[in-house]
This record gives structure tokens, sequence and C-alpha cells, in this order.
């Protein structure tokens, strides 16, 4: 039996409303993560459809004291005052065997006081889409939420038309952001503020406590991991698609999957989000975006630092980006040293896949098969241009060659950090229409082939290849 503690519930008391979960009518258990499971300390035992009560907030398990957070937040850049979790239930903190804390964190779950307009639920699509897109993004390495399960029922939940209603059990070390700041700041409590900053410090940096200037020190934690997060959604062609500062982890993971999308064609404006007209949250604007916010959160915590600390923090944020960025980069690349002439080449290679339209993930794959030795690339044929490509190609070969690297070993590298397979739209979408006949087969397939990204597994091809023409243009909304 999991093991669970309330450490938000009993020491945050004013941060919350205490609820319990609203079930979906003749709720099911659809799926599940079987290695996130097993990371949970859960057999197969507990995904039987017996257990769909537990999954559907019907069932609290003993040690959960469920509530919604409140929080505040700027959207789309402007402030939008009080929010919350207008449709997730905190329902506690599981006590892995190593000593440390998950959330169990249910979507969908129904009405709370922040709901605002909403109907507090969600609908399969997106609880597919976040399904699909966390465990896409923890198996490329990078830091995010979990899902362990989607629970779907018959019961109708409407948006642009009726669809069905689901629930995705989320899991994460916290699900604090940027607005829980924003919201005590605004409403000028700032011993609330200082009263969740030493919450965060003592849940996640302990070693931070006792430290004289212990503000300072965290904080700038959470400017570097957030630029780290950041180099790493832009290495591997992300875009979250909303960066709301309610949107943004404390812990400098990522947060609330709406309409996301993976580059397919190289568009460095490119835009996932339908409802953002001016691209504020374009795929190129995400670095600067992230900034603004740590900027936003900053200001809530002028209470706890001088002005002159908060600069210092903040200023730690571009040398912790572009080293971050510049590593991973060089990676892709595959230079094991640094040189003068790196960032020439890639700027060179990424203008050529922006002038034709080249595929982001497929064309650094492909260099990953280069031989030094090899007049000619395996990308050679991707490009029109080929004069162009040629040309660039030569400065690259000379670059490789400055190193005594083999081909064997710089081939093994690159493709360990230059994904063969991403969670393209069109996938996630096809997996989404089958969910919603109750065929999981296609969902369970992918959701296997995202467990190993970066390996060559015939069996998975079709998912690896260049997505049709009407994939790339699929429309992703917030209600996704």
């Amino acid at each position: 039996m999991p093991q669970f503690e309330n450490a938000y519930h009993q020491q945050l008391a004013g941060f919350y409303t205490a609820l319990n979960p609203t079930p979906l009518k003749g709720a099911r258990l659809l799926y599940h993560s079987e290695p996130l499971a097993r990371e949970l300390g859960l057999d197969e035992s507990w995904f039987t459809q017996d257990k769909t009560a537990i999954w559907a907030g019907e069932t609290l398990l003993p040690g959960m004291q469920p509530l919604a957070q409140v929080y505040s937040g700027h959207q789309f850049g402007v402030w939008a005052g009080q929010l919350g979790d207008g449709r997730g239930i905190l329902l506690g903190e599981q006590v892995l065997a190593d000593g440390s804390h998950r959330d169990w964190h249910l979507k969908g779950a129904g009405l709370t006081p922040y709901s605002r307009m909403g109907d507090g639920r969600a609908v399969l699509r997106s609880v597919i889409r976040e399904f699909l897109a966390s465990e896409a993004l923890h198996h490329l390495g990078i830091p995010t939420t979990r899902a362990l399960t989607v629970v779907t029922s018959e019961q109708p939940v409407f948006r642009e038309r009726p669809e069905r209603g689901a629930m995705l059990m989320r899991v994460a070390e916290s699900h604090v952001r940027f607005g829980h700041f924003e919201h005590f700041y605004y409403r000028q409590q700032p011993e609330q503020v200082r009263q969740l900053a030493d919450f965060v410090i003592a849940r996640h940096w302990p070693q931070l406590q006792d430290q004289g200037e212990r503000y300072l020190l965290w904080f700038t934690e959470v400017v570097e991991r957030t630029a780290r997060l950041m180099a790493q959604w832009q290495t591997v062609g992300f875009a979250h698609g909303v960066m709301n500062t309610d949107n943004m982890s404390i812990l400098g993971i990522t947060l609330d999957y709406g309409p996301y999308g993976f580059l397919d064609d190289y568009q460095p404006g490119y835009i996932c989000n339908h409802s953002d007209h001016q691209g504020r949250y374009a795929f190129d604007n995400q670095p600067a975006v992230a900034l603004w916010n740590l900027h936003r959160l900053a200001q809530t915590l002028s209470g706890l630092m001088t002005a002159e600390q908060l600069q210092q923090a903040l200023s730690a944020y571009e040398p912790a980006l572009m080293r971050a960025y510049g590593e991973q980069m060089r990676a892709k690349l595959g230079f094991f040293t640094q040189s003068t002439q790196d960032n020439d080449l890639l700027t060179g290679l990424l203008s050529l896949m922006a002038q034709e339209g080249r595929d982001y993930t497929r064309t650094f794959r492909l260099l990953s098969e280069t031989e030094q030795q090899q007049a000619q690339s395996p990308l050679r044929d991707d490009f029109i241009d080929r004069a162009a490509f040629d040309d660039w190609y030569r400065q690259y070969r000379q670059r490789l060659q400055q190193e005594q690297v083999s081909d064997a070993d710089r081939q093994r590298s690159m493709k360990a950090v230059n994904p063969r397979l991403i969670l393209r739209n069109y996938l996630a979408q096809q997996a989404i229409e089958d969910a919603e006949k109750d065929e999981v087969g296609r969902l369970a397939r992918l959701h296997r082939a995202l467990l190993t990204p970066f390996a060559d597994a015939p069996e998975y091809d079709d998912l690896a290849a260049l997505p049709p023409d009407w994939g790339k243009h699929l429309e992703i909304s917030c209600s996704s």
C-alpha cells in the first residue's frame, strides 16, 4: 500500500481549499503507464477495473487529504488575477522507499472554488495528449510531470462539441508554480510569500536551510533550472504553447501540457497554439518568455532579498541558458570539444533547414550517421540547394577531423542525443481517435515507442517516418 503524507495540507493553511474530487459517471480505467507504476512501487494488481474508483477519485487511499491549490498569474503577458486548481485536486504526497515524495494530482476532478467559468472537467483528447507528452519528454531526459493513469467515461463534457469526460492522474515532485508566489504578493501578504519560500526550500532544497543567504541561493537555482529547461526544449524542438506564469514550475520541470507541439519542418517562429495570435509563445521566443516570467517571480520575492540580490540571481539566466544550449547542440553536432567555429556551423545548418523547411528531428538523426572520411553525407539528398549544403558539409567535415574520435564512437554519441522518434501531433491525434472508440492498441504502441526514442528500432519505422502533409497542420487549442 502506498504511504501518503500531506505536508502542503498541514503546513500551508490558507493556501488551498480542502475538498474531494467529483467522480465521473460510469468511469473506467482506460490505460496506465507501467514504467511509472513500477517506479512508484505499484504492481499490476492496482490497475484492474475493480480499482477504477481509486483512479477516478471515488476512493481515497489512507493518508490522502485532497485539496485544490490557489494561485494567480500573468497570462499572455497580462495580469489575470486569482486562478488556482480549477479542475485539479492534489490528493496527497506519496512517500517513496528512498524517502522522496511524489504528488498525486487528479486532473478533470470536478468543480473547485477556482474553476471560474470552467466546468472542472477534462476531455479524453486533452488527457491523452498530456499523458503522451509527459512520457515523451521524460524519456528524452527532460524534467517534467509524469502521467500514471487515464480514466474515461460516457459522461459528456462540452468544449467546441460534446466530448467524453476523462481524468488523468498526474505525478510530480511538486505542483508549486511561479503563480503561487504572485498570488500572495499581489494580495499584499508578504509573510505568506516567505512561508511558501521556506516550505519549498525545506522540501526541495534542504541543504540551503541553514545558509545565511538561502533565499539568494535558492532563487539563483530556480533561475538556472528554468534556463536549463528552456535549453532542453529548444534542442529537441519542443514548443510548450502556453508559458503563462501559472504554468511555470518552481522546480524547473515541464508543467501543464495544452497546445504543445514538436517541430516537424524547422520553423523558428513556429506557433503551436492557435489562440496565440501575437506569437508570444512561439518556439524561438520561449527562452525570452521564461526570463520575463522569472522577472515576475523576482518581483514577488522583493521582501526576501535586496534589489541587488534579485538582479544577481536573474543575471545567472543567460549564462546558464547559453552554457546548457551550447553543450547540448555541440553534442547533437557530434563535437566533443569546443571551437570558435561551432556557432557558425550550427547557425549555418539551421539556416539551411529553415530555408528549405527540413524536418528538425530527421535532419539531426541523419547527421548522426556521418562518416568523416566520406565526401558525401547521407543528409545531402534531403536538400534542394545541394551546392549550399555541400559548402556547409565541407566545413563540418573539417571540424570533425580536428578531433581524434572514431566514426563509431561519434555516431554512438550523437544517436544518444538525437532522437529517432518524437511525439508528432498527428501520431497523438491518431491515438486519440482510436481511444475515443475504446481502442487503445495504437496508444499503447506509441507509448512503448516513446520509451526508447533514441533506439534504432525497426518495429517503429512507421512512427519515426516523416509526417504526412495533413499531420503538419493540425490546430491545437487550449481546450486540448
